[in-house]
């Protein structure tokens, strides 16, 4: 009888191992670029579901809609599929993300942190950004502004 209580307390030990080594946290597509020391709000509110290959940093990222905002002056456009290459302090061969230019759209194709500072470039131009800019993840539409854009369209105004 103490055989089979001990084969049976072993079979449980496994089991639950088994069983713990199955299950994963899930991390969010934000928590992933914080561990690459990219802040969250380079991506906008509404993904749906991200891949990393931590192997060689290739991701893709999906909206449930593609996605128009403005930044500090900056009109983006988001598409539902953002794809690049992702590494410590380095984001490259972006596709999905759009600046507009005077009056082009052109993509992002590169995204560089240096201390406290984020350079986004679209390859024969770049811009700089104090990285605080970007801790919020802006929301569709209304970017960082969206609560002022509520009230004002409630007919609130904040002095």
């Amino acid at each position: 009888m103490g055989s089979t209580k001990c084969i049976l307390l072993i079979i449980s030990l496994i089991a639950f191992m088994i069983g713990d080594s199955n299950s994963t946290t899930t991390t969010s597509v934000y928590q992933v670029l914080e561990s690459y020391d990219f802040p969250q709000g380079l991506l906008p509110i509404g993904v749906t579901s991200y891949e990393v290959d931590e192997s060689s940093g290739k991701f893709s990222v999906n909206l449930n809609k593609s996605c128009s905002l403005t930044i500090d002056g900056y009109d983006l456009k988001y598409k539902t599929k953002i794809s690049g290459t992702i590494s410590k302090d380095k984001l490259k061969n972006l596709s999905g993300i759009q600046v507009k230019v005077l009056l082009f759209w052109v993509n992002i194709i590169e995204v560089t942190r240096d201390d406290d500072e984020l350079d986004l470039s679209v390859g024969i131009a770049s811009a700089t950004f104090p990285v605080d800019n970007f801790y919020e993840s802006p929301q569709c539409g209304c970017g960082f502004d969206c609560v002022f854009s509520i009230s004002r369209s409630a007919g609130i105004y904040i002095n």
